[in-house]
């Protein structure tokens, strides 16, 4: 196979007050890492929202300071890993200060990925945490990853090798 058309993967993970959580992102119908021919998958975009939980449409409030942060992983993780853990595919949090407009932030920004970032794995973990329990409740944390499958090459073994676990 060439490379495909793009495509959109969709997943979302919900917080647990400040105990870390994550979803599984099964990924077996798309990444073959077989003998003879194997099909990587390349993320060339993360599109991140965040809603309440309890009603999608209504505000996160919070009193005081607070931090909603998420990842999403090559690996099962217990807590959030600091960006040069190589399982780290992207990351970002939301930030809100008291009497200030909640800003989103990230910390790997996809959008500056010049080529994409390869996957050679079977699952993705996109895991959340917050630094406070929120007024409004748990939050949930939605995603939209643009993708695109290719036969695996020397090259871009190479380069999934290097970058990533």
């Amino acid at each position: 196979m060439a490379k495909s058309d793009s495509f959109f993967i969709r997943a979302s993970v919900t917080t647990s007050g400040t105990t870390y959580v994550q979803s599984e992102i099964d990924l077996g119908s798309y990444v073959n890492l077989g003998v003879s021919k194997s099909t990587i998958m390349r993320i060339h975009n993360v599109a991140v929202s965040y809603f309440d939980a309890n009603l999608p449409a209504g505000p996160i409030l919070k009193d005081a300071d607070a931090k909603i942060s998420w990842q999403l992983t090559t690996q099962s993780q217990s807590e959030l890993v600091f960006p040069t853990d190589k399982s780290m595919a992207s990351s970002g949090s939301l930030v809100i200060k008291t009497g200030v407009t909640p800003s989103q932030d990230y910390d790997i920004a996809p959008q500056d990925w010049t080529n994409g970032y390869l996957i050679g794995v079977d699952s993705l973990f996109m895991g959340a945490d917050l630094s406070a329990v929120l007024d409004s409740g748990d939050v949930t944390i939605a995603l939209v990853m643009e993708v695109t499958l290719e036969n695996a090459t020397q090259a871009n073994s190479v380069a999934l090798a290097l970058s990533q676990q």
